[in-house]
């Protein structure tokens, strides 16, 4: 599913509120799961480990937060919805406007895409600004409540054992219970809810796991406030190196680069534009030599594998609790789907919620979240078997795929309509079978265009 097969948010709500909701992690699919339960429940409360901060820093429990985060066009259009005025909100708090069609340069095959017919336009800005804005409009949602400084040490189960109905929580002062009729995950990777359903007699999710072995390191440059030149340069088999470069508050230039199966950038300055100066493209290099460093940190974040729980094969499944987010599936990060992910999949929870209430939600929910997630692991993990160092299932197809849009990408150096479905795809607008439509096979395969 992308934005194109998924209904738009309903913003009528029920005429009713009821019960409890606890979400677990105030991640951005933990506030956006939080965003479309407050429609339905009279009180929601999310809690996180961390002490959150006021003003939009790195925190601890998210380490990539210093490293790219993209707003695709199904997130930016799902978070506009689900907050109206978000856009202006971000662009206050020193967000930009970049246009896909005309401010993104992105490298594949060889060459730079042709710029497209008509605007895209999104949102750039830092995964912290990012959260701040959203976390501070789901903290105004009434019956809302955020608390940080707690970890959560167990579900509390029902007398029958098939329903959880809470959690058990530490702090600094000690234990606590709080009863919940819904406990949502949405602890991310970190996400132990597999070990406890074996452990309390469910059968766990099968997990497939593809292997890429990628580390990005990211700094931040000097750029002119008018300038929104945007480049995206991803490894290219068998090279396997890529780097990014794009606006982001407080005019300056987010940029990383990074290295797949073990190829990892260094964290030093001159060892970072020594990286750079190595990609297919030399933009990168160029911004680097033109505009001088914000600060001379560079941090680093490794990522090994592309993750995937399968909860929508389980035929069983505790009442009251559901899984979201990365704590589902999570995806080699240079393709910047998480957030938009994440969007995706509180539609879908507010669409189950509409249509069948609570009753067995969460299979329902799975079941639903499962097409999001296929789109995403393909254009993910499909992308990665294009090294043969990647070990892992391959999603079904990949081989006909990944050639298919091999022979697009080339035609896109020219063919501005191809390169502007082709970005429909790649921010998860579009479905991927949306490139096989007629008048887009022509173009691929007509030998004169």
């Amino acid at each position: 599913m992308t934005l194109a097969t998924v209904p738009r948010y309903n913003p009528t709500p029920p005429t009713e509120k009821r019960g409890t909701a606890v979400v677990i992690g105030a991640s951005m699919a933990g506030l956006l799961a939080a965003r479309v339960l407050a429609d339905r429940f009279a009180d929601v409360t999310i809690i996180e480990r961390d002490q959150l901060p006021t003003e939009p820093v790195v925190r601890r429990g998210v380490p990539q937060g210093a490293h790219p985060h993209a707003l695709l066009e199904a997130g930016r259009v799902t978070l506009e919805d689900l907050f109206p005025r978000f856009g202006e909100e971000l662009i206050s708090a020193g967000g930009v406007v970049v246009d896909f069609a005309s401010d993104v340069n992105f490298y594949s095959e060889g060459d730079f895409l042709a710029h497209g017919p008509t605007p895209m336009e999104t949102y750039s800005a830092t995964r912290p600004v990012i959260e701040q804005v959203v976390r501070e409009r789901v903290s105004d949602l009434h019956g809302v409540h955020i608390h940080s400084g707690f970890q959560v040490t167990d579900y509390l189960l029902d007398d029958t054992a098939t329903a959880v109905e809470g959690l058990e929580l530490r702090d600094g002062e000690g234990n606590m219970e709080i009863a919940a009729d819904l406990v949502v995950d949405a602890t991310g990777r970190t996400s132990r809810t597999p070990t406890w359903l074996e452990n309390h007699g469910y059968t766990p999710p099968t997990v497939d796991e593809v292997r890429i072995d990628v580390a990005y390191s990211t700094t931040y440059i000097e750029r002119p406030a008018d300038d929104l030149r945007t480049f995206l340069i991803p490894p290219s088999a068998p090279h396997t190196r890529g780097g990014m470069a794009a606006p982001v508050e407080g005019d300056r230039w987010v940029v990383s680069v990074h290295g797949v199966h073990g190829d990892h950038p260094p964290t030093d300055a001159a060892g970072f534009a020594e990286f750079a100066a190595s990609l297919l493209a030399p933009e990168v290099k160029h911004l680097l030599e033109d505009y001088g460093p914000v600060s001379e940190d560079i941090e680093q974040y490794p990522f090994p594998t592309n993750r995937r729980y399968h909860y929508g094969a389980l035929e069983q499944f505790p009442d009251g609790l559901i899984v979201i987010g990365d704590a589902i599936a999570s995806y080699n990060p240079i393709y910047g789907q998480g957030m938009s992910v994440a969007a995706l999949e509180a539609l879908v929870l507010h669409h189950a919620l509409a249509t069948g209430g609570r009753e067995d939600l969460a299979l329902r929910f799975f079941d639903h979240a499962e097409a999001v997630i296929d789109t995403a692991w393909m254009l993910a993990a499909g992308a990665d078997f294009a090294f043969s160092q990647t070990t892992g299932p391959k999603p079904r197809g990949t081989d006909l795929s990944s050639w298919y849009l091999s022979r697009l990408t080339r035609k896109a150096h020219t063919d501005r309509t191809l390169s502007s479905a082709f970005f429909r795809v790649l921010t998860m607008e579009q479905p991927p079978t949306s490139l096989l439509r007629p008048g887009y096979l022509w173009r691929v395969f007509n030998p004169i265009n």
